[in-house]
């Protein structure tokens, strides 16, 4: 019979609550979590035998929101909920990222977590909910979890630190840092902040880190309640003889190959020294060529990690804290906007701005509610820019949260949209990759704006740092290798600015990070940051005075809110004929901000024209061309505006006295009218002959 359970706690000032045994008993682990309002199920299963065939382990998790959960349907035809939206994918990765550490070496049992929203309040973000639930089913399940771990969210206002903060108040924090820890270490961290010094960013990270301990304490008070026996995984061991025959066979060849600079070619001449191993000792050891090639890597791991603790050498030469070669260009393209190509070392990207107009804003359906876009950066991840030959697909999860990462990193430093009405789209074709894609892209992003002439506040720099622990001993590595990331055991992002930290994100393959790891890695981060802000400011040092020739250029225009009819017109006639008439693109908003968008200025120009036209208003004194549009015995009533009628008394047609109104004017008839008075209900009195007067 299945034990319902359920543990309470004060988070942030608001109850969260998990509790186990009410729904989803046949997964091997299910809680719900309720915070606030937002309820989150959260399941995990395992697969009732390993994977065949596999080097990695096998754990997905999906983060899915339900529609119903905020009181809506879907949008669309089919009226349900689809493939996983952008932010569903980017809470599936920082949920998968904290966790997958904490499995046994070699596990290879398919392990599936499930996080679905219920309910969503709007105040009380799911995804933390759903965090902290999936670290809470697999500590109550059978399977094999080196936990628990816990998250929370870190605002800061007002130089004061806040633990998940509303969602609604988010908008005004000075950072936004998603921290992931155990009992006793950091074991992920993402984030974006508004250009914050290092000291703050640390700070904020232990506060957070400080601020889930009492998360981890009920999860552990529930395993003691309700926890199922571990599933008991056996090390995979490697024949000690084995090991000393590999070891024997390819340390001197691989320890040669290791030391070659260049990527392709050290890794043809890896290949070679494993083949030529498994070769000369499958003779020996005839059922074992996954132990040879097991030991194999292990040995390549070792020889790498050898070189870097020992003797302070790196794969390509380098010490620990050198940053590649680096060289930069702008304006590659000749038809877009803006572009750059940072290129560090063998990883490089090529990346192209393009401006548009309040049209190409993005919609975004959220489950609390509809919003737009106006900066969206995208990640291209082709298989040629790392030799290899593979379909080509949609973007993957990967390519996703790096974009992610590298957009939060860039959206700082943008002007707002009152001084610059764009919409900003960046996209980075990364070309080569041999380490950090994603700071090649922000570096990249930084130089393309500026040849746009997108009036940045600084440009932003990127790095990945990397770290190698043995003991109590560790080496920070700055602008790590793609071999030095397959062997070590931290990927830290750290963009900014020459002022401060914009984007965060770090990960680890071991249980986690201590405060002076992350002190060090924060400090030589910076260091390596300016270094690549120099040079990138050598290529370009500020944007560029003009937007390119190419790119549209938006005026914009403040009218009344109650005269917004008048530039629409009925059925949007007006607006459409002034697109029709000049070509122009046209947005107007609820507040009344008008928006007219052309490449060409004269056309610009003519719009606007016939938009103060609809939209100006009648001056006392002042002289006007109008139509005649009713006449009635005591006068006539004239167009002089669009939409603005005024009346010519019959005393006021002419000099002489008129009989009739039809003498002197009939509908349609041109005139000019000169404004002699508009009264407080806003009615205009005309004058003909006060025209003509003035007309002498």
């Amino acid at each position: 019979m299945t034990v319902q359970e359920k543990i309470t706690i004060d988070l942030g000032g608001r109850p969260l609550t998990i509790e186990t045994g009410l729904l989803a008993k046949q997964a091997n682990g299910s809680v719900l979590v309720r915070y606030g309002e937002t309820v989150v199920l959260v399941t995990a299963v395992i697969s009732s035998k390993p994977r065949e065939g596999v080097d990695f382990f096998p754990l997905s998790v999906d983060y899915v929101e339900k529609t119903y959960a905020a009181g809506k349907i879907p949008g669309g035809f089919f009226k349900r909920e689809g493939r996983l939206s952008e932010h569903e994918i980017l809470t599936s990765r920082f949920i998968d990222r904290p966790l997958r550490p904490l499995f046994p070496k070699g596990f290879r049992n398919d392990v599936q977590i499930i996080a679905t929203v219920l309910s969503a309040d709007g105040e009380n973000d799911p995804d933390m909910a759903a965090m902290i639930g999936a670290s809470a089913a697999l500590e109550i399940s059978d399977i094999p979890f080196l936990g628990p771990i816990a998250g929370v969210r870190v605002g800061r206002f007002d130089g004061q630190f806040e633990i998940n903060p509303p969602t609604a108040k988010m908008a005004d924090s000075e950072l936004d840092i998603v921290v992931a820890g155990s009992r006793d270490a950091v074991v992920m961290v993402e984030g974006s902040a508004q250009c914050v010094s290092e000291q703050v960013l640390l700070d904020a990270i232990m506060f957070g880190h400080t601020g889930l301990q009492d998360v981890l304490a009920m999860q552990r008070d529930l395993r003691s309640r309700v926890g199922k026996t571990k599933m008991v995984v056996a090390d995979r061991l490697i024949a000690p003889e084995i090991v000393a025959s590999v070891r024997q066979s390819a340390l001197e060849p691989l320890t040669t190959a290791l030391a070659i600079a260049v990527k392709l070619d050290r890794n043809a001449a890896v290949s070679a020294a494993f083949t030529k191993t498994i070769t000369e000792l499958k003779a020996q050891y005839p059922e074992a060529d996954k132990d040879i090639a097991a030991a194999l890597e292990e040995l390549e791991s070792d020889i790498i990690r050898t070189a870097i603790t020992k003797d302070g050498r790196r794969i390509d030469g380098r010490t620990n804290k050198d940053i590649r070669q680096i060289s930069c260009d702008v304006a590659l393209l000749p038809r877009t906007h803006g572009s750059g190509l940072f290129t560090r070392g063998e990883t490089q990207a090529l990346v192209a701005t393009t401006l548009g107009t309040g049209d190409d804003e993005q919609r975004v359906d959220a489950l609390i509610g509809e919003s737009t876009k106006s900066f969206m950066l995208h990640y291209n991840f082709p298989p040629f820019s790392v030799g290899e030959a593979r379909p080509l697909r949609s973007a993957s999860r990967r390519d996703i949260g790096h974009g992610n990462l590298a957009e939060r990193a860039i959206s700082y430093v943008l002007p707002k949209a009152e001084a610059f009405p764009y919409t900003i789209r960046i996209v980075s074709e990364v070309l080569e990759s041999n380490g950090s894609s994603s700071m090649a892209t922000v570096c990249g992003s930084s130089l393309s704006l500026m040849d746009a002439g997108v009036p940045i506040k600084d440009p932003v720099a990127g790095i990945a740092m990397g770290l190698i622990k043995e003991g109590d001993s560790f080496v920070v590595l700055s602008d790590i290798l793609g071999d030095e990331d397959h062997v070590g055991d931290m990927d830290f992002k750290v963009a900014g600015t020459r002022n401060g930290v914009t984007a965060i994100q770090m990960d680890i393959k071991i249980k986690g990070l201590t405060k002076d790891i992350l002190s060090q890695a924060l400090d030589q981060a910076r260091t390596g940051r300016l270094h690549i802000l120099d040079i990138m400011q050598q290529t370009i040092s500020e944007p560029r005075p003009e937007i390119s020739p190419r790119a549209p250029r938006i005026v914009t225009i403040q009218v009344r809110p109650d005269k917004i009819s008048a530039v629409i017109g009925p059925g949007g006639k007006n607006i459409k004929g002034i697109i029709a008439q000049t070509g122009c693109k046209i947005d107007v908003s609820d507040d009344g901000k008008v928006s007219v968008a052309s490449a060409d200025q004269e056309s610009i120009e003519r719009a606007l024209d016939l938009i103060r036209g609809l939209v100006a208003e009648a001056e006392i004194g002042k002289i006007y061309k109008g139509k005649v549009r009713k006449i009635m015995d005591f006068g006539a009533f004239v167009e002089i505006l669009p939409g603005c009628d005024g009346l010519v008394h019959i005393s006021q047609l002419a000099n002489e006295r008129v009989a009739n109104v039809r003498d002197v004017l009939n509908e349609g008839d041109e005139v000019m009218v000169k404004v002699l008075e508009i009264d407080s209900q806003g009615k205009i009195r005309l004058s003909r002959k006060a025209a003509l007067e003035g007309q002498d």
